[in-house]
């Protein structure tokens, strides 16, 4: 896939400069057309944090998906660097099997390695609760920021969106919580779990 980012740049109506795309095999500059390997191996689904803002939860989420072949996207902007040491040590020894990229704005991802996906959103704010919804292997899942969950004009660009029953005593759960709980539910659901409950 080629990936020429004076048109992503276009998309995002985003400076770069000399920013670069991050992800576990390139750093390429941009303004330069380059071919970015994204070899997840395992299920095809999709784990998209819109603008987190906790490093100990991304790095939490990216365990996570080296765990079950999940395809982690990070969508700018971010609270916190790539390089942040509590976002390296929540991920361990994992981020070399974790396919995960880094994009300027969710227009981007949804351009590229977005297309397709069926976008499943996530809230405390209603929804079809998650053990009810019907998944399928190619869903994008999209979480919000910590502080904030996803914004109306983001849970506006899909009519599937899911939450999590709990007790009225806590407002929400944690963002690498919540992401470990939807995303079994939706492997175990979607047939990406065998009658022995291991990964295909």
């Amino acid at each position: 896939m080629q990936l020429y980012f004076p048109q992503i740049r276009k998309e995002c109506n985003y400076i770069f400069l000399k920013r670069r795309l991050w992800t576990n095999t390139a750093s390429p500059l941009y303004d330069q057309p380059v071919h970015i390997p994204f070899t997840a191996d395992g299920p095809a689904m999709h784990i998209v944090l819109f603008e987190p803002e906790i490093p100990p939860n991304t790095g939490n989420v990216a365990r996570l998906c080296a765990a079950t072949g999940t395809a982690l996207h990070l969508i700018e902007p971010l609270g916190f660097s790539v390089e942040d040491r509590y976002l390296k040590r929540a991920g361990l020894d994992y981020w070399p099997h974790v396919a995960v990229k880094v994009w300027p704005c969710f227009a981007a991802y949804r351009e590229h390695d977005g297309a397709g996906k069926r976008l499943v959103m996530t809230s405390s704010r209603g929804g079809t609760a998650l053990h009810t919804f019907t998944y399928t292997p190619d869903d994008a899942l999209v979480f919000g920021p910590e502080t904030r969950g996803l914004p109306d004009h983001m849970l506006a660009l899909s009519e599937h969106k899911v939450h999590i029953p709990i007790r009225g005593v806590v407002r929400s759960l944690n963002l690498s919580t919540a992401a470990g709980i939807i995303l079994y539910q939706a492997l175990a659901s979607s047939g990406l779990l065998d009658a022995d409950h291991e990964l295909r």
